[in-house]
């Protein structure tokens, strides 16, 4: 794997991005939740199964340190470099319960296709291309993308309707998050 450590924050600052969640003002730091992947780590290239120059399945995710009081989670999937404006979604999956440490590899594409067990209740959102499922990266090529899968932990059930996008999550989590973290992978296409 290509590792992207050294120029990732040159990146994002050159696109404007902070690699630091946002908080507003008045508001309690999130606690940090650690996000990882048996596929992925931050910095390093994304495989290409998660990509539609391989077989575009969903990665594997797992999450750990949630902060207690979680009572729902929620994942997204943003490129900060693309869309207009930007980020452009690859992926939305919210109404995770809080007793899943993760999400398995290959999530289905077709919606009348249940979630596995663990995640009964999980839906998910519509990316960019307003679709509810994940599609992954395909930036233009020879140019380095960052792909944010940020999971936030909530202190309650929000109880959210299929078809919401990433601002219509955002509001409905706005004043839920009790903690939140990010894996970071690189993906380029040659």
């Amino acid at each position: 794997m290509m590792r992207a450590t050294r120029w990732m924050p040159a990146l994002c600052a050159g696109l404007g991005l902070s690699m630091a969640p946002a908080i507003a003002v008045g508001q309690t730091p999130p606690r940090t939740i650690v996000v990882e992947s048996p596929v992925m780590t931050s910095g390093d290239t994304m495989p290409r199964a998660y990509t539609p120059d391989g077989r575009n399945l969903s990665p594997p995710l797992t999450w750990s340190n949630l902060p207690d009081g979680t009572r729902e989670i929620a994942v997204l999937c943003s490129d900060f470099g693309a869309g207009n404006p930007p980020p452009w979604v690859h992926w939305i999956i919210y109404g995770i319960p809080a007793t899943a440490d993760g999400l398995p590899e290959g999530l289905p594409i077709q919606p009348d296709t249940s979630m596995p067990a663990a995640l009964s209740g999980a839906v998910q959102g519509l990316n960019g291309w307003r679709r509810p499922y994940y599609r992954g990266p395909a930036p233009p090529a020879g140019t380095p993308h960052i792909y944010h899968f940020t999971v936030y932990a909530l202190d309650q059930p929000l109880g959210l309707e299929p078809g919401l996008d990433r601002e219509d999550l955002l509001e409905a989590m706005e004043g839920h998050i009790l903690g939140q973290g990010d894996l970071v992978p690189v993906y380029t296409r040659f």
